[in-house]
């Protein structure tokens, strides 16, 4: 692997990442976060100045690969590309010290599970995986191999949703009731940019996650039921597993035994000329207040002709993702889509080069109690999400309006259908 050009031979303080999956995702945050960090090294006064060059990639047929090392800036496209259905495991092989995931959903466990038995530190995108007993196998290995585990969830970085959370700390909104999340995408997303993989899965599992953490993460909540439903027929068959938009309800328990409720529906059938393209909306009511969010109401809306909304968006999140001009002449990109990479590059190299090998142990077990990520701390998220594919796939198999108890004295995740005495338990122990 060659080294990049601004770094040196002898300089101890480097991160070599490698990359599993380099399609939208990639493209939006790993690329402008790898090409900002091959201009600027991270530096912190506990670690010095450190380097994370992007060495090794890993994809199905390697065409992204090379089509983006032909433009990559600087040294960025100095990077060894791994192709084929083993490219992650090879890649977890070689000599790279993080490894970024960010493959379809449910490709995920595989690749961590490579990087981790590797020795590697892990980040991997939302939802770390589907099933619980995934996840205990992942946790298991981080703590065996004495690495980090981590899952993007970037919205838990929007400003918005910083405030939203000091507030309720802060106990200025105080004890949530029941909220309402919406996420709408329009239909390039899953008729084209995710066609490749979209049969048998939903949006449920791939946007309405981050509400889920979101709520997970600001309230604190215990969760004990989930039920779901949604819509089939644009994107796959009526009658097939391929679903259209969900409609998902999690009941939570406060401490004092009180429930809340929270609704999210998903979908990306929305029409391509939409005017908000994505539209995000949340709603959560307190015992003394109301917080209302909206995509729409709080940013920019633009139009060109012959651009918007497809080539350009018409509602423009620039506190996620955006390509800038800086005042001073510097082109960057930045937005906490790239802000939550760079984190994690900051904890591990606090890991590795914060203080003295001795004390290693230490910031490990302190990197691993920031709940906002670390794989541990993802429970809740995850079991909310194997009880809605599990609910959804009875229901595309004919049993529809089944619900998942969390916690019940028969299991961690129970699974009931409606007419039936008989439960199915999806996790045994205790969530």
């Amino acid at each position: 692997m060659q080294t990049p050009s601004n770094m040196s031979d002898r300089d101890p303080r480097v991160l070599r990442a490698g990359m599993v999956g380099m399609g939208m995702i990639f493209d939006e945050t790993y690329r402008p976060f790898f090409e900002a960090v091959d201009r600027r090294p991270l530096y912190d006064p506990a670690f010095g100045v450190c380097h994370a060059p992007l060495v090794a990639v890993a994809t199905r047929t390697g065409r992204r690969a090379e089509a983006y090392r032909r433009h990559a800036p600087g040294g960025v496209g100095a990077f060894h590309s791994y192709e084929g259905r083993d490219a992650a495991a090879r890649l977890a092989a070689s000599g790279v010290d993080a490894v970024c995931v960010a493959t379809p959903d449910d490709r995920h466990f595989e690749a961590a599970q490579a990087a981790l038995a590797a020795g590697r530190h892990l980040l991997v995108e939302k939802p770390s995986v589907l099933r619980l007993a995934e996840l205990d196998e992942l946790a298991a290995l981080a703590r065996q191999q004495q690495v980090l585990a981590k899952v993007v969830y970037h919205k838990l970085l929007d400003p918005d949703h910083k405030r939203l959370r000091t507030f309720c700390v802060d106990g200025v909104l105080q004890h949530v009731n029941n909220g309402y999340c919406s996420l709408l995408e329009p239909k390039s997303i899953s008729g084209s940019q995710f066609a490749e993989w979209i049969v048998g899965r939903n949006p449920g599992t791939y946007v309405a996650v981050h509400y889920i953490k979101l709520i997970d993460f600001t309230f604190g909540l215990a969760l004990k039921r989930v039920a779901c439903t949604g819509q089939r027929g644009v994107v796959g068959p009526a009658d097939g597993p391929t679903w259209d938009s969900t409609q998902l309800r999690l009941v939570y328990a406060h401490a004092d035994g009180r429930e809340a409720a929270f609704d999210i529906h998903a979908s990306w059938v929305t029409p391509d000329n939409f005017p908000g393209y994505v539209e995000q909306e949340v709603q959560f009511r307190f015992d003394n207040g109301v917080w209302n969010g909206h995509s729409r109401k709080r940013g920019v809306e633009l139009t060109v002709e012959g651009l918007t909304p497809t080539q350009l968006k018409t509602t423009l999140n620039n506190h996620y993702n955006a390509p800038v001009l800086e005042p001073w002449g510097e082109r960057a990109q930045r937005g906490y889509g790239v802000e939550v990479i760079e984190r994690f590059m900051r904890e591990v190299a606090m890991v590795e080069f914060g203080g003295p090998p001795t004390r290693r142990a230490e910031r490990l077990a302190a990197a691993g109690k920031l709940a906002y990520n670390d794989l541990a701390a993802d429970r809740q998220v995850v079991a909310a999400v194997e009880a809605m594919e599990a609910i959804l796939a009875r229901h595309a198999a004919g049993q529809p309006d089944c619900t998942v108890e969390v916690n019940a004295p028969d299991g961690g995740l129970v699974l009931r259908t409606p007419g039936s005495e008989a439960a199915e338990v999806l996790y045994r122990p205790q969530v």
